[in-house]
């Protein structure tokens, strides 16, 4: 054993003077992070007494496991609407990203030598049921996504060859892909994700263009796509506006869809641009919270790399949970046990001795802001939780919060940058691109 990861090594860095919250071990207390050889050494009281070479004070700060986002969209420049992985990933308070769709079987090998090997960020992939990706968002649906260009092999081959990346496979559930193909899409889909043993993520409302001589009614899409899931299986964007989503337009919780969550079917808030308030408390109100929290961070999907219209992020979606009255504990574990769980991955969310040292430090900042939904209502709250800094492999990083518009003000933007922790140290990372 190297002497630096010996047990009785003296400790690289403690965390001290903060409130840790890990809910994969049932901790929520005053306590000190060790951090020895880029890993989690140990969770306890006055570790800072013990032989150490840094030590910071976080001065009353919560520190959780590093969040984990399971819907972003980074094929930055081969998609048309993708971000810079490390801008949604650590610069945004994530250690870990999944990016949903963008990459198909024929475009994973770029995907994975250009955005996962050089990005500082984890990031894994839930690849397209089409060989080819998004490409351009939604806009080229029935060119890009029909039967004809789905390779059920190719993609089960690929999630052998590449199982800490491939972690699933995206699909979708809506009105465009149903009035233009019916199920045919989809049930690849299924059988794919039977045949490799790994969960589907389904998007649901509107998103391809539509065949208005076959549109199906709202009503009627969920109901099709629903029996065909297996526990596991992920439906996206559950707080969604649109007509053919989770609850529609109607006023209580569709029956079709409390079957098939009682069945083991997860709900992933999927907050992109279509997030409902007024939806997000009939769902609540029904016992119905969602089981992960991803953002859907992209750019406008009718134009290129612009992220004039991303005004949503994860860290803001975990504070617009919590004006909506979820607890702190609750929402921090569906930002990290909860997506490692679907991830199937136990050394990602959670801060078990051994696991990679991988931490998001959330500061309180008071004073007023709004938040403001899909459909045009807001919520004012006096307080505020922000990444100030996240810590990758042991590495300290200070985000630069590029991306929080709905939680800093564009004049508060880089934070960590100009207000850091005493004693911090910046590891390098990639060059925003």
């Amino acid at each position: 054993m190297d002497a630096s990861t010996s047990p009785t090594a003296p400790l690289d860095r403690v965390l001290t003077n903060c409130r840790v919250i890990d809910p994969a071990n049932n901790i929520d207390g005053r306590l000190d992070v060790g951090i020895r050889a880029g890993r989690i050494a140990a969770v306890a009281p006055d570790l800072i007494r013990q032989p150490h070479r840094g030590a910071l004070d976080l001065g009353g700060a919560v520190v959780t496991p590093g969040f984990v986002d399971v819907h972003v969209h980074v094929y930055e420049w081969v998609t048309n609407f993708g971000v810079a992985a490390d801008a949604a990933g650590v610069h945004s308070g994530a250690t870990t990203i999944v990016d949903q769709g963008s990459t198909g079987a024929w475009t994973f090998g770029g995907f994975k030598a250009f955005i996962v090997d050089p990005a500082r960020t984890d990031v894994r992939a839930f690849v397209s049921i089409n060989v080819a990706g998004a490409l351009k968002g939604g806009m080229e649906g029935e060119a890009l996504h029909n039967p004809g260009m789905v390779r059920v092999d190719e993609l089960v081959g690929l999630a052998a060859a590449h199982p800490r990346v491939v972690r699933g496979f995206k699909c979708h559930g809506e009105s465009g892909a149903l009035s233009h193909w019916d199920l045919a899409v989809f049930l690849k889909a299924v059988e794919a994700g039977k045949r490799a043993g790994l969960p589907l993520y389904v998007h649901t409302g509107e998103l391809f263009p539509v065949d208005e001589t076959h549109r199906p009614s709202p009503e009627a899409v969920l109901p099709k796509v629903l029996p065909h899931l297996k526990p596991g299986d992920m439906l996206a964007h559950v707080y969604s506006s649109m007509p053919d989503g989770v609850v529609g337009r109607g006023n209580r919780v569709p029956d079709v869809v409390r079957a098939a969550r009682d069945q083991g079917v997860l709900f992933d808030l999927g907050h992109g641009v279509n997030l409902s308030f007024r939806i997000a408390r009939m769902m609540m109100d029904a016992g119905i919270y969602p089981d992960t929290i991803g953002s859907d961070v992209h750019g406008d999907f009718n134009s290129y790399h612009d992220l004039s219209i991303l005004d949503y992020s994860l860290a803001g979606a975990v504070n617009k949970l919590l004006a909506l009255g979820m607890s702190l504990g609750d929402v921090i574990a569906r930002v990290t046990a909860a997506p490692a769980r679907f991830l199937g991955d136990a050394t990602i969310g959670a801060l078990t001795p051994g696991n990679p040292a991988d931490l998001t430090v959330l500061e309180r900042v008071d004073g007023d802001w709004t938040f403001r939904d899909s459909e045009g209502e807001r919520i004012a709250v006096t307080a505020r939780w922000v990444p100030r800094l996240v810590i990758k492999d042991g590495d300290v990083i200070v985000p630069d919060c590029g991306l929080l518009s709905d939680l800093l003000p564009a004049d508060g933007r880089p934070l960590g940058v100009t207000r850091p922790f005493a004693g911090v140290q910046q590891a390098a990372v990639p060059a925003r691109r």
